[in-house]
């Protein structure tokens, strides 16, 4: 019973939430260029009260979610980006992949697979950071629920041809386990610091979860073209 309720679909519609998504994103990176350093309030410590901006407020902080409760951080580090770069990047490969992805779920079940994917994706990065000792990073980007819906669209069109920078050509399998795999090594060797690479690996993890535990499919199965 418990697994039927879990895998009740969701009448379906279309109303193009990738749109949204990006516009949303776009528009929060707008507000934060302009708007960032405006106080949002004032945190106190003591005998002190410390002014807390937006740009301070919005990532997913390890140490403010343990000291303070910003629990918020855990979505709302889905809709901010470091850099101009870092957002047509995100913005971009969620627009090619996540597209197909919504038109063969539906739009609420991508939104669904793509908030679910991306806020476990922090939380795990979360617990990860903070028993490692990286509590005061602050980790930004939608990089973790768009390596979901790479996974996604590589399930659902496994014969589709990626054209990598426009020249390489892959079957978006064999681009997604590439991507992967490279992440996974970028994580152990520590290289790339910057770049959140165990966010998107949890994101790839979770999405494989969530086609397994909610859609009921096997994507290993789908990967290899079977």
């Amino acid at each position: 019973m418990k697994l039927n309720i879990i895998r009740r679909p969701f009448r379906y519609v279309f109303f193009n939430a990738v749109y949204w998504i990006i516009g949303i994103n776009v528009l929060v990176f707008a507000f934060m260029y302009f708007f960032g350093d405006t106080i949002l309030f004032h945190l106190k410590l003591g005998l002190y009260e410390y002014p807390i901006t937006f740009e301070q407020a919005m990532p997913m902080r390890p140490d403010m979610i343990v000291n303070f409760g910003w629990v918020w951080g855990f979505f709302t580090y889905m809709f901010m980006h470091g850099s101009i770069s870092h957002l047509i990047f995100n913005m971009l490969g969620l627009f090619v992949f996540g597209i197909h992805v919504e038109r063969r779920l539906g739009s609420k079940e991508f939104l669904l697979y793509y908030f679910v994917t991306g806020i476990l994706a922090g939380i795990l990065s979360f617990c990860i950071y903070y028993f490692t000792g990286n509590q005061r990073i602050a980790l930004v980007g939608a990089s973790g629920a768009l390596f979901a819906v790479m996974l996604a669209f590589a399930v659902y069109f496994p014969n589709y041809i990626v054209h990598i920078w426009g020249i390489i050509p892959l079957r978006a399998p064999v681009m997604v386990l590439g991507y992967t795999a490279l992440e996974l090594i970028f994580t152990i060797s520590g290289g790339r610091g910057n770049v959140a690479h165990m966010t998107h690996l949890a994101g790839f993890i979770f999405g494989w979860l969530y086609l397994v535990i909610r859609c009921g499919i096997n994507p290993w199965r789908y990967l290899r073209g079977r």
